[in-house]
């Protein structure tokens, strides 16, 4: 196989990407991401209470 066998398949490709319309699905989008739903806090930090603050032993 040759070059010219890759670079066509690469400009195919590069064509679909340019011209292809794809739907989003954005509500399957921001569940995925995990942004919160109403009611739900903004910011939970679920590794605060984890932890202890070693930074803050060390000083006492």
């Amino acid at each position: 196989m040759g070059r010219g066998r890759q670079k066509a398949k690469n400009t195919k490709i590069a064509r679909e990407l340019k011209y292809d319309t794809y739907s989003v699905n954005y509500s399957a989008l921001e569940r995925e991401l995990g942004a919160p739903e109403a009611g739900e806090d903004a910011y939970v930090d679920k590794w605060a209470d984890q932890y202890s603050d070693e930074y803050e032993d060390e000083k006492a």
